[in-house]
């Protein structure tokens, strides 16, 4: 005899299984931020107040700012300053990559030298490593390449000839530059994981190769933005070179104003050329910081160009 079972309490009627009925009376009111509002008008009233002051006020002396801004002997500092920039880089970044690896070497010796070389050179001022350097040919009045220990010498340079202005405020700049550099560098290969060091060592690759081929390229993305922090203070620092009356962009413009007495006209020119070298190095950091990081994201974040290009064809469209 067949059973039949029947479930009690379960019924199939659409009025039971429809979902509820929404309410469309109801109003989404927006989130307002009034606070947010006043200070947007309080910056704009601060910033048309700043505009206004330096437009009105005669004694900026615009026409004196627009006279000397593309002068010869300006733009002849400012390629000093560009120049002595690069020269310190080049130098902080090779020497400081050495002692960095030399900190991080199995050699007692390597890294003392090197942990000695960063301590000396971040305790002292850079004025005062300038003016040493500046005073080299009253202890040393020539520079001999020969063998250690022994009067064999090949060649023979005057001090004075070759420390000049320029070399001076390169090699200071440089070595001093070279100890912060060294940290930087020591602290992105830190940052790597130790997995890839004993990876690479396992295949049996040479350290060089290891180093350069394999850990830096990854310690890069956190060398990248701290490296050029310290880059563009190097722009800045170069004006420390006016003690040895080296012609670069301060000190060109203070020996003009010396000799016109348009003191404030003369510090807007340098002020906005800094500003003008900063910007050019800050957008390529950020292409640069954007190279290193196609590595670790999978899709790139949009440049403000390509953003400025999306809101342009949206609004084309709409």
């Amino acid at each position: 005899m067949p059973i039949v079972t029947q479930a009690v309490g379960f019924r199939d009627s659409p009025e039971e299984t429809a979902p509820p009925a929404i309410d469309t009376t109801l109003t989404v009111i927006p989130a307002r931020h009034p606070w947010r509002w006043v200070g947007s008008a309080f910056a704009a009233l601060v910033l048309l107040g700043i505009v206004h002051s330096l437009a009105s006020n005669p004694r900026w002396e615009w026409g004196v700012f627009a006279h000397w801004f593309l002068a010869p002997a300006v733009l002849k500092g400012l390629a000093k300053t560009l120049l002595l920039t690069l020269a310190a880089t080049v130098l902080s970044t090779v020497l400081g990559t050495a002692l960095a690896l030399a900190r991080l070497s199995g050699s007692p010796l390597l890294a003392g030298l090197a942990w000695g070389y960063i301590w000396f050179f971040r305790s002292i001022p850079a004025l005062l490593v300038l003016i040493i350097l500046y005073n080299f040919a009253y202890l040393y009045d020539h520079i001999s390449l020969g063998l250690p220990f022994t009067d064999t010498v090949w060649y023979q340079w005057s001090t004075v000839d070759v420390l000049s202005q320029f070399a001076v405020a390169a090699l200071g700049l440089g070595m001093m530059q070279a100890a912060y550099t060294a940290e930087i560098i020591r602290g992105g290969i830190l940052g790597v994981d130790p997995g890839q060091h004993e990876a690479a060592a396992a295949l049996g690759l040479p350290a060089s190769r290891r180093i350069f081929r394999i850990i830096l390229p990854q310690a890069l993305r956190s060398i990248a933005p701290t490296a050029f922090n310290e880059v563009i203070g190097l722009v800045k620092g170069t004006s420390i070179a006016y003690v040895l009356a080296m012609p670069e962009l301060f000190y060109t413009v203070q020996v003009i104003y010396n000799r016109t007495q348009a003191v404030i006209p003369l510090l807007i020119v340098a002020t906005v050329w800094y500003l003008l070298i900063t910007t050019v190095l800050t957008s390529l950091q950020y292409y640069v910081e954007r190279h290193f990081a196609r590595g670790a994201l999978r899709q790139l974040p949009a440049t403000p160009l390509q953003r400025l290009r999306g809101w342009l064809k949206e609004k084309a469209r709409g």
